[in-house]
């Protein structure tokens, strides 16, 4: 966070944290009788009352109605995150959880990440989001071709990023397993390392004189390899527990709320924005603080999980500004942690390598 806070005397940190810690959970506006009575500061009412009035006065703190109590204002969420938020002690039962449902034969990122997100969602009842960032540049590192029947082959592509794709391709003519055999070289041979742009005319007609009596596959091939990249290159966003943010009454305006599924549902500007994002480590967007205007009155927590130093996916979670930002926080981190330990194949204690399977999807010539 950019910019510097106005300073803060240590009972101000904690009167601060006591009041957006009991926000947090109440979600109405706290005062300095709730403070006392429950026994989060061993001060006065007196005390805290003036305490709180200098808060506001500073920007930490909101007074939404006269007499009323108080609510945190977005600087002061952000200090709470930025300063004052306590490591979540997660239970041994939530880490098992966590890494048995992550510990997995599914073989695709796509896959571990939505398991992710339906993770994050059921742990903090909040909507949990899975993102697969938009790629410059997708470009293969492997091919390999098996054939299925005389019609028939599977063709598995596997990008620089170690993401697998398997597709069910249809040709034209007999796809014999020597003629595949010649295919996956000359596709390995020519196409690794190329994005869509690179794979030019003049590359696909020197396939085509190498394939010789079999140059009809070459077609096949290289739409589906188009098509996989262009998939990629979009980038996916995928939502669990949407239904959570009902339970808040920060989504109780319709009007508001329908802006924001309208906004989820075209998944252009959130993809937009964690694509853009730099910081490899957990990102915490309070409010306004998003350039997505629709996301004001909430936060949007999110961590990228690398593999071989590329981004290959995101686990996030979406609620309101008074989320559990404790609990988001270590959720997050966990299941990053997870899955980054499963791909890059340590911790075999805890993680079973995946078996690289894919779903098959049917490429006619």
């Amino acid at each position: 966070m950019s910019g510097k806070y106005p300073e803060l005397s240590e009972r101000k940190k904690q009167i601060l944290k006591a009041l957006v810690e009991a926000h947090i959970e109440g979600g109405e506006p706290v005062g300095s009788k709730y403070i006392v009575q429950n026994n989060l500061l061993s001060c006065s009412s007196a005390t805290i009352r003036n305490e709180m009035a200098d808060l506001e006065q500073m920007g930490y703190l909101v007074q939404p109605h006269t007499s009323a109590g108080r609510v945190p204002s977005e600087m002061g969420y952000r200090f709470y995150v930025d300063s004052l938020v306590e490591q979540y002690a997660k239970t041994t039962h939530e880490v098992v959880q966590i890494n048995q449902l992550l510990k997995t034969k599914m073989a695709e990122i796509d896959q571990i990440l939505e398991t992710a997100s339906r993770l994050a969602s059921s742990m903090t009842n909040y909507t949990g989001i899975a993102i697969k960032p938009k790629a410059t540049s997708v470009t293969m590192s492997k091919f390999e071709l098996v054939s299925i029947d005389a019609n028939h082959f599977a063709m598995l592509m596997i990008t620089s990023g170690g993401t697998v794709k398997t597709k069910k391709v249809k040709t034209v003519g007999k796809a014999t397993p020597e003629a595949l055999r010649r295919l996956a070289e000359l596709l390995n041979e020519c196409l690794c390392g190329l994005s869509a742009d690179m794979i030019t005319l003049p590359i696909i007609m020197e396939l085509e004189n190498a394939m010789g009596d079999a140059a009809y596959l070459v077609n096949s091939a290289v739409k589906c390899v188009y098509e996989v990249m262009n998939e990629m290159d979009g980038g996916e966003m995928r939502l669990s527990g949407l239904n959570h943010l009902l339970k808040y009454p920060e989504y109780s305006d319709s009007q508001q709320f329908g802006q924001l599924l309208g906004t989820l549902e075209n998944q252009d500007e959130i993809l937009d924005l964690v694509s853009d994002t730099e910081n490899d480590d957990i990102n915490v967007l309070i409010g306004s603080e998003s350039p997505v205007k629709v996301m004001n009155n909430s936060s949007l927590v999110f961590k990228p999980i690398k593999k071989n130093g590329r981004t290959v996916g995101v686990i996030g979670v979406l609620g309101p500004r008074r989320m559990n930002y404790k609990q988001v926080l270590q959720t997050i981190e966990e299941i990053t942690g997870s899955i980054a330990g499963m791909l890059d194949g340590e911790n075999h204690a805890k993680h079973e390598p995946a078996k690289i399977t894919g779903k098959e999807e049917d490429h006619g010539g």
